[in-house]
């Protein structure tokens, strides 16, 4: 077996070696049957929320036994048909099977970063907010495009996207809007994108065909759980209720049923504008409730601190990340030095690369100072 063969076999090695501790692999065919036990008690769904968490833990563990145990087989089916080929002399199956182990590589090295995901709300949902800053229409239709990007992005991997509210543009696009995002590690993934994004391109809005450099902010925040108690004083919050109207027509609601919460001693606003009141409280407190657990956690955590306090306003000097369309093709986050020149893919969704990059530089203890000395 060539040598490079054998440094990619190595590779996935030492990444299956990596798994099996985050996952305690000694106890993990225990820990599964424990879940499974408890899912056929029939008073689980008593409790649909622990019930609800429950199942995603127990298919948490099972994805990774069954992620380490692919690994494992597919790696060893490959070696057996690269050392067949050879004694049989036919390169074709050699070529075939070391193709599989370049990929395996690959597949070893996300599953790694997945990984890492092990924060408290790494796995939770989240909410995704995202702000339209200096640039007026410009930068609304920047916010609607990034908004359009994390959508497709989350339903590429399957994740629920729930609209909470938007404010559209005076002209196109959106000044504000908010999403819940609901899936596997979620919040893990999406909390990298906390900052400004900007972006320069040639204006579709500029008859003068001019360049122009547009800013929005991305706020991302973990959804919580009943793992995680926030309490809340009545005291502390003042609730708002005014008009949310339909799209038109005869049947519009013009009930005052939108609700804004806003919580005195830190100044958080959060809104949700669904048709029942009742159940925007209930979405408005939940966001409330997430919002206070993130700055618990921007406390606790100096790294994140220290993003959330270098995001300030939607402008200059506050980037993390570039999207330039116009006089060339350039994405680039501006922690981690990651780049690539496929603008549209990065627009349609296709951000793993960047948040990859983001989540290995954190694992490191790379600072965005490191990065920049580097």
């Amino acid at each position: 077996m060539r040598a490079e063969v054998q440094n990619n076999v190595d590779a996935i090695a030492k990444s299956v070696a990596l798994l099996k501790r985050r996952i305690d692999w000694e106890t993990a065919p225990h820990r599964l049957e424990e879940f499974n036990a408890m899912i056929e008690d029939p008073t689980l769904w008593d409790d649909p929320e622990r019930a609800q968490q429950l199942m995603r833990d127990r298919q948490a563990l099972m994805d990774g036994i069954e992620g380490i145990e692919a690994l494992e087989r597919d790696t060893s089916d490959n070696v057996e048909m690269i050392e067949m080929g050879e004694m049989e002399d036919d390169a074709e199956i050699v070529t075939e099977a070391e193709r599989g182990i370049a990929k395996l590589v690959e597949t070893a090295a996300e599953k790694e970063l997945e990984a890492l995901l092990d924060g408290e709300a790494d796995g939770n949902d989240t909410f995704l907010e995202i702000n339209s800053g200096a640039g007026g229409t410009e930068s609304c239709d920047w916010a609607n495009m990034l908004a359009r990007m994390y959508v497709r992005w989350a339903e590429k991997r399957g994740y629920t996207v729930e609209l909470q509210s938007r404010t559209p543009g005076e002209e196109v696009g959106i000044k504000s809007a908010s999403y819940k995002i609901s899936g596997k590690n979620a919040y893990g993934w999406l909390k990298s994108e906390s900052g400004v994004h900007r972006l320069v391109r040639i204006s579709p809005y500029d008859s003068a065909a001019r360049r122009h450099t547009s800013f929005s902010s991305v706020w991302v925040y973990p959804v919580v759980d009943d793992n995680i108690e926030i309490e809340v004083n009545p005291s502390d919050i003042r609730i708002d209720t005014y008009r949310s109207s339909g799209a038109g027509g005869q049947h519009v609601n013009t009930t005052d049923s939108a609700v804004r919460i806003t919580h005195e001693p830190t100044g958080i606003v959060v809104t949700s504008s669904e048709k029942s009141q009742h159940q925007n409280r209930d979405i408005a407190m939940k966001a409330l409730k997430s919002r206070l657990y993130q700055m618990e956690l921007d406390r606790r955590n100096a790294e994140i601190n220290a993003a959330h306090e270098a995001k300030g306003d939607a402008g200059w000097g506050n980037q993390i990340r570039s999207y330039v369309l116009q006089p060339y093709q350039m994405v680039k986050d501006l922690r981690t030095g990651f780049e690539t020149s496929d603008t549209q893919g990065i627009l349609d969704g296709n951000i793993d690369g960047l948040m990859a990059s983001v989540l290995a530089s954190n694992a490191s203890g790379k600072s965005r100072a490191d990065m920049d000395e580097g």
